[in-house]
């Protein structure tokens, strides 16, 4: 059964920067479905935007529906399964650079960690879950990434040198997210 997997990037970015192409032709190559969704106005991003662009885009909720998100997408995803009544049992996600508290480095990002996120309803919708963080990380402290793994109740994948997985930090591949993504499509 083929895998539907969103990727969702973040602040500044979009679905042709760093390692968002590679693991969308890796997925594909192997019979899978995949969507990076182009989220609105990436460098100045509005919370009610970026839901409505998750709302429109997202087609499949099902079992075999699966996430990977970086910094800001990561946030934007959780607002959004949050808000759905209810909430599908779905495949799992994975949380890259993921934060749920307020940046000091970008406070024009607060309005998307105003709200505290239901995580005990997220957890109910599914059992895989992963956060990968670099202990490095100069624009999302590891040690929110590492905060929200544990509200979360994921698996925690600390990496010691990724910075923020950008291709400045030369990321234009990550094997790390393929692997894990692709264990958890096989436990299903």
């Amino acid at each position: 059964m083929a895998k539907q997997v969103y990727i969702i990037h973040g602040y500044g970015a979009s679905p042709a920067n760093h390692w968002f192409p590679w693991l969308k032709e890796k997925l594909i190559a192997d019979d899978n479905q995949v969507l990076v969704l182009h989220m609105p106005n990436s460098s100045d991003p509005k919370k009610e935007e970026w839901l409505e662009t998750l709302a429109n885009k997202i087609k499949n909720f099902d079992n075999n529906t699966y996430f990977v998100t970086h910094s800001l997408g990561s946030i934007t995803l959780l607002n959004y399964l949050e808000q759905l009544d209810p909430l599908p049992s779905f495949g799992g996600f994975i949380l890259v650079s993921g934060f749920c508290q307020p940046l000091s480095s970008l406070p024009s990002l607060n309005p998307f960690t105003v709200k505290k996120v239901n995580y005990k309803k997220i957890i109910s919708a599914t059992n895989s879950r992963a956060v990968i963080s670099a202990k490095d990380d100069y624009i999302v402290p590891f040690q929110l990434s590492q905060n929200l793994s544990k509200q979360l109740d994921t698996s925690f994948y600390p990496v010691e040198k990724g910075g923020h997985f950008l291709e400045d930090d030369g990321f234009i591949t990550f094997p790390l997210v393929y692997d894990i993504l692709n264990n958890m499509m096989k436990t299903v």
